[in-house]
């Protein structure tokens, strides 16, 4: 399996690592210069990480730990608007892009309300989209056990809970963090750092949880090497949107229309395959992006032993 990693160092000679990295069978996923420091995201075979920690300390740089590097979460609020203090929201999306996920925020229609919250079937599918998901509720104990827990009781993914009250834990959630809820400024006290901490923790354990599980079951292809061949795409190189694509646990999200693109996408070629045949692509909810979730290797052997049958 890859690890991703993020090397934090200067300029000089890194032009070293990269050919170090693709030497051990990785990928440079993402590059951020600014003057004469650089950030470099890569993705390398697990077994490898002790040479390229060599090779950091030899250009007086670090490996910084980014345990969610690779992700794509849902930061969800019954609203963004002022009734429900979106400044929680904010914070702990912030504090997961601090350790590597790509994290989007997103606020309910009709979330508002003791009674009359609700969720639509569209907004689930667009949260199901996501690695994981947080769920931001408020203050009121009794508000969040009989109204609130049917949010998000039918999402397909994992999702951890940040609330006001101590609650041990919740309904339909992998994991519930305590005393957050509402706030009407940000989240800069002590006490309060580490409860962001807290939701990264918990975060990262989920996630962990269900990397486990696709190594039960691994993937054809790591997406990371799916990312490099889509990368190489005229169209992917012209879009003016950040972050073009995105890695997912299982897959990619590409940020170019699924309908006009899906015939060059699928005819992309990842080690003498078509990616049409390795992976299934579809249409985002948010529109002007395309999903790709890759298979497995049985999935694809299945796959693959069907068309054999069906030439006889």
């Amino acid at each position: 399996m890859y690890e991703v990693l993020m090397y934090d160092g200067g300029v000089y000679k890194v032009n070293e690592l990269y050919e170090l990295v693709e030497d051990v069978g990785g990928f440079v996923l993402q590059k951020t210069q600014i003057q004469v420091q650089i950030t470099v995201t890569m993705a390398i075979p697990e077994e490898e990480r002790p040479v390229i920690e060599a090779k950091t300390r030899e250009l007086g740089g670090k490996i910084v730990h980014v345990p969610l590097a690779g992700t794509e979460i849902a930061v969800v609020a019954p609203t963004l608007g002022r009734h429900h203090m979106p400044h929680p929201t904010c914070d702990i999306a912030e504090q997961l892009r601090r350790l590597g996920a790509i994290t989007v925020v997103m606020g309910l229609a009709r979330g508002k309300g003791r009674r009359t919250s609700q969720i639509n079937a569209d907004e689930k599918a667009i949260i199901e989209e996501y690695d994981a998901a947080v769920f931001v509720l408020g203050n009121f104990k009794d508000c969040i056990l009989e109204h609130k827990v049917h949010l998000f009781e039918d999402i397909q993914i994992p999702v951890v809970a940040a609330i006001g009250p101590q609650l041990d834990s919740l309904p339909n959630c992998e994991a519930v963090v305590c005393g957050i809820g509402r706030k009407v400024e940000r989240m800069r006290r002590e006490e309060e750092i580490r409860q962001l901490d807290m939701i990264s923790e918990a975060m990262e354990k989920v996630i962990q949880v269900k990397r486990r599980e696709l190594e039960e079951d691994p993937l054809f292809v790591h997406p990371a090497e799916v990312k490099e061949r889509i990368s190489e795409l005229e169209v992917v190189q012209r879009s003016l949107r950040p972050a073009p694509v995105v890695l997912h646990l299982d897959g990619l999200r590409v940020k170019i229309p699924y309908r006009e693109w899906k015939e060059q996408l699928s005819a992309v070629d990842v080690y003498g395959r078509r990616l049409g045949d390795i992976a299934t692509l579809s249409d985002s909810r948010l529109g002007g992006s395309t999903l790709i979730k890759i298979m497995t290797r049985a999935e694809v052997d299945y796959h693959d032993a069907q068309r054999e049958k069906g030439k006889r």
